[in-house]
């Protein structure tokens, strides 16, 4: 079985963020960059398929050079090899079209995508892949087992849990489930020394365009002023409510 992670470089959630021009782009000035945690839980279960199963694991990213420390400690973690297209995401759309494409070079019998980056959460990607493949695909997986070419997955719905059978190939949108946080791998000395020797192919974008464009950004309010009640007082906590805070 030969798996694609699909990995996006996105920002470390106690990053301080920013914007310059305008409010038109992210300053990326002292911003750690890290895996997406949902593609990080798709890629440990990559790695489960190739140490019990014998998989092949590629990762690709659609990224520029300064996401290469990124796919590096994907590969330090164990993906056998790595594939960067050289373009910025400027999109969903566009992410999807040059993962596309990679899968259609490489012959990916599993196709793992987190179900949404927690930079732009827009939850857009695998689907569009899938569809752009004409691939089965299960949204918001839990589990996935896989024997010769069926496939056993379950995703979360509302409510609930929902198995399904289909099989290869197949679009996975991934997220915590797949593995739990406590399974997660952090890269060791030799995982860090062989990925130095791993293949990183850079490739050119193919001619695509975005659906969509960033006009400008704005950050949330600062939170305001909080005021202590006493836990005895209960009028005057629903007077608050009522008539300063208008919630009730």
């Amino acid at each position: 079985m030969k798996i694609l992670v699909c990995i996006s470089n996105v920002p470390d959630t106690t990053s301080k963020i920013n914007f310059t021009d305008g409010n038109t782009k992210f300053d990326t000035n002292g911003v750690q960059f890290v895996i997406n945690p949902n593609d990080e839980f798709g890629l440990t279960r990559a790695m489960w398929f190739k140490e019990k199963q014998g998989a092949t694991v590629h990762v690709a990213s659609v990224g520029g050079s300064s996401a290469e420390p990124t796919i590096r400690k994907a590969l330090a973690i164990g993906a056998d090899e790595a594939i960067r297209v050289d373009a910025e995401p400027t999109d969903g759309y566009f992410v999807a079209q040059q993962l596309a494409a990679v899968v259609k070079n490489g012959g990916y019998d599993l196709i793992i995508a987190g179900r949404e980056s927690i930079d732009y959460n827009g939850g857009m990607v695998p689907g569009m892949l899938a569809t752009l493949l004409d691939m089965n695909f299960v949204n918001t997986c839990i589990n996935i087992e896989v024997e010769g070419n069926n496939v056993k997955a379950m995703r979360e719905i509302d409510g609930g849990k929902e198995k399904i059978e289909t099989t290869l190939p197949v679009v996975i949108g991934g997220q915590k489930g797949l593995v739990e946080e406590s399974d997660l791998r952090i890269p060791n000395m030799r995982g860090i020394m062989m990925a130095r020797k791993k293949t990183l192919n850079v490739i050119a974008p193919i001619d695509a365009i975005a659906a969509t464009t960033d006009i400008k950004f704005e950050q949330p309010a600062p939170k305001g002023a909080v005021k202590l009640v006493d836990a005895d007082n209960v009028g005057e906590l629903v007077n608050l409510l009522h008539n300063e805070a208008k919630v009730i």
